[in-house]
């Protein structure tokens, strides 16, 4: 069964969307088979087998996140993100003001999806491995 503190070491390590791949393999090392990051405050639930869960402390401020969705701002920062010009709380920052409210990752599909206040499904990539 993962800990916290492994969590927070495992995620310590990504600098930029350009890190993800490897953060999402060392989770998957661990036995993490899925999560959800919340954008307001950066606090994640981890999901593992048998039922293990365990939630993740706030990481920074409270964020509001946009009641309004642009979906064309998102994929454009997310793509900066991915390709390492923008940190973790830069990309954080520019979720909230483009409605996202959470992301999704599944290790047994390797998708991360992101979803708005509503919940409704805006993207959903395939992680690369």
């Amino acid at each position: 069964m993962f800990t916290i503190a492994q969590i927070k070491e495992a995620h310590s390590k990504v600098k930029s969307g350009a890190d993800f791949p490897n953060y999402i393999k060392e989770l998957v090392g661990l036995g993490v088979i899925g999560y959800e990051t919340f954008v307001f405050d950066g606090h994640g639930v981890f999901e593992g087998s048998e039922q293990h869960k365990i939630h993740t402390e706030s990481k920074y401020d409270d964020l509001v996140v946009s009641d309004f969705v642009n979906a064309e701002q998102f994929k454009s920062d997310l793509k900066a993100h991915q390709q390492g010009k923008t940190d973790y709380m830069t990309f954080c920052n520019d979720c909230a003001k483009s409605g996202i409210e959470k992301w999704v990752i599944s290790m047994q599909k390797l998708t991360c999806t992101y979803f708005d206040k509503n919940g409704n499904e805006l993207l959903q990539e395939i992680i690369p491995q």
